[in-house]
């Protein structure tokens, strides 16, 4: 995508960082950008293109704002990653809502097991991180932009 993805919203890119990858991730509303911040790190493990959607996984978590609401999203989709050699391709974020002092994230993400026959090995994703994250409303689009730790 590259510079200038402002105009692009919906979308993500991955934006200069020194030693780990930037993501910055754009919707029109909060569960869209949080979808498109879950592509945006599976971009950065393989070519989710070629990722067919053949494995339904659902996911639920709490947080106590919206920062560690999306730790916990893409912390839990890296479990799957780590445990069960899962990639996903498509992010579907059904709700996120605010129950008295948490935020709720209920969602479900496809892939399939990672195949190097199949799959581009980019990088190992290790961890999600706190740095440089924020979330802000800018316009008509929300803006999410996180670090990964590679």
């Amino acid at each position: 995508m590259g510079a200038g993805i402002m105009s692009q919203c919906p979308g993500f890119d991955h934006l200069e960082h020194t030693a780990d990858v930037l993501i910055e991730a754009l919707g029109r509303t909060l569960e869209e950008a949080f979808e498109y911040s879950a592509l945006g790190v599976y971009e950065v493990i393989t070519d989710t293109k070629k990722v067919k959607p053949k494995i339904r996984i659902d996911v639920e978590v709490e947080g106590d704002d919206l920062e560690n609401l999306l730790y916990k999203w893409i912390e839990e989709l890296l479990i799957y990653t780590d445990a069960e050699g899962m990639v996903f391709s498509i992010f579907k974020v059904c709700k996120i809502l605010k129950d008295k002092d948490k935020y709720k994230l209920v969602a479900s993400a496809w892939g399939e097991r990672f195949d190097p026959e199949i799959h581009e090995e980019r990088t190992i994703v290790k961890a999600m991180t706190y740095a440089q994250m924020s979330i802000e409303n800018v316009g008509d689009c929300w803006r999410i932009q996180f670090v990964v730790d590679i």
